[in-house]
């Protein structure tokens, strides 16, 4: 048999559709329920689904009054506050595009960005950075004034038609612009018994920030769309204090990157969550030791899934479905996935990639701008994710490790590429590769490797990478070698500098 599932299709999306309309299509039935609570040490903010409602479709009447009109990109560079998906909801409703990206972004980046997108506006916090341009720029005070107007109509259309768009790192090194459709917020439906078992009495802890592409999901609009109510930590606190906030403020599930988990699972000590009934994990491969820690000190489970920026997430366990140790779980129902040699599924139990249909409704659009990078990413019918993995006769999937040498960096995928391009134009660098290395149990850190005629300083390498690229992207770690490691073509052979920087520590 060969591994592939085929489970029955998920509903088609209503037509005419808009995401914004479908995340809030609760808020009239329950307006006095709280949608959002952003916890503080001392109280929390509280929005109900109808201000929520009220402030998205406010926002949507202000930015048309902007000049806007549907189908103009709207660039987010908007800090970790509430402001973040009130305006990104605001810009779907009337039918914009918004863009949002991370705060931690470069001049340089930024530039690019807009150079690739074209935005109508940038919604801008000016603590945020951004270069210099001509596009017109709504701060802060604006978009918290157009809150109070009154509510825009939701622009109604073809659940095809493009909603949104989010920036990943390539194997390519650049940055690509990943179109997503209206639809992918009815596909996540999915997810919601395939990985969260989320219900409308939950009170969904996510601890990640407003402007993370994973909080946005799984930590609000998902919640919103069930009915539920999202909990978010303000911003500065501390992860070793989320789980005295998730007690107090009686959070059923808890959703984070395994490097949250990290940091406040040090010990094998209890945590008093009476209400909690499990974790959520996705963004990298969840270590073994950390799933044994969480469990001891919680008594709960924790629910790991994969996905991508291309398709979210679209194989899981779940609650309910009891999962083989060391796999990833199963395709989620309503998801056709593979596992793919050359000419097809391999036979159960081999290796290959994953792969996911070009019908699931939460595949992108394609790259912006890119039309064969996009190709590149389809075999036949299959959209090729890039991991490797083999498939059990019941469908568990096991996942065997990257088929490129795309790094990870406390759950954000990141480019080799994208790094020793900028390391390779410093003035003294003849040539620079990179990789993640795991420094420590269950953490990794991206490090850099350099041929030079001399040693260069370590401190003034790592500004040179902070001048141009977001903290998350940035090397840990410099080391000079005499050469690279290379193939018999030439090809940089990265995977060869984790035991370079294991013999320069002195680790066997």
């Amino acid at each position: 048999m060969l591994s592939e599932t085929r489970s029955d299709p998920f509903p088609p999306c209503p037509v005419p559709f808009n995401l914004a309309a479908h995340v809030l299509s609760r808020a009239d039935e329950m307006p006095d329920k709280v949608a959002l609570a952003v916890l503080g040490l001392t109280g929390a903010e509280r929005w109900s689904f109808g201000r929520l409602k009220a402030a998205v479709l406010g926002t949507g009447t202000g930015l048309l009054q902007a000049g806007l009109v549907p189908g103009d990109r709207v660039l987010m560079r908007l800090g970790n506050t509430v402001e973040f998906p009130i305006a990104y909801l605001g810009a779907i409703a009337v039918g914009l595009v918004p863009v949002p990206t991370s705060s931690q972004l470069t001049e340089r980046e930024v530039a690019g960005i807009i150079d690739t997108v074209s935005p109508g506006v940038i919604l801008r916090d000016p603590e945020i950075t951004c270069p210099a341009t001509p596009t017109p720029v709504i701060g802060p005070d604006e978009l918290d004034a157009m809150r109070d107007l009154p509510p825009a109509e939701f622009e109604m259309g073809d659940p095809n038609r493009m909603a949104y768009i989010i920036y990943t790192s390539g194997t390519s090194g650049i940055p690509r612009a990943v179109m997503h459709a209206h639809r992918a917020i009815w596909a996540r439906q999915m997810m919601m018994t395939g990985w969260y078992g989320l219900r409308e009495s939950d009170r969904l802890c996510h601890a990640g920030a407003f402007n993370w592409t994973y909080t946005l999901g799984t930590g609000l609009m998902d919640p919103w769309t069930m009915g539920a109510t999202a909990l978010i930590p303000a911003p500065g606190i501390d992860p070793v204090q989320l789980p005295l906030l998730m007690k107090r403020h009686d959070a059923t599930i808890f959703a984070a990157a395994p490097g949250v988990y990290r940091k406040f699972l040090k010990d094998d000590a209890t945590l008093d969550l009476p209400r909690l009934r499990h974790g959520l994990s996705a963004g990298e491969k969840l270590p073994d030791s950390i799933r044994a820690r969480w469990e001891t000190a919680t008594g709960t489970k924790v629910f790991e899934a994969y996905g991508m920026s291309e398709c979210s997430t679209f194989i899981s366990a779940a609650p309910g479905h009891a999962t083989p140790m060391g796999t990833l779980g199963y395709p989620q129902p309503g998801r056709r996935v593979a596992i793919l040699g050359e000419d097809g599924p391999v036979p159960l139990g081999e290796e290959g990639i994953i792969a996911v249909h070009r019908s699931d409704p939460g595949l992108m659009l394609g790259y912006l701008g890119a039309p064969e990078a996009t190709a590149r990413k389809f075999r036949g019918d299959w959209f090729l994710t890039g991991d490797h993995a083999s498939m059990a006769e019941d469908g568990a999937i096991t996942y065997l490790g990257r088929a490129d040498d795309m790094m990870n960096a406390g759950g954000f995928r990141v480019s080799p590429i994208e790094v020793e391009s900028v390391l390779n134009h410093h003035p003294g660098i003849t040539q620079a590769a990179v990789t993640d290395i795991e420094v420590k149990a269950d953490a990794r850190l991206i490090m850099a490797f350099y041929t030079a005629p001399e040693a260069l300083d370590p401190g003034e390498l790592q500004a040179y990478a902070a001048e141009r690229l977001a903290g998350y992207k940035c090397p840990r770690g410099f080391f000079h070698l005499d050469m690279l490691p290379t193939g018999a073509n030439g090809k940089i052979l990265r995977r060869e500098l984790r035991p370079i920087y294991k013999a320069l520590h002195g680790q066997a």
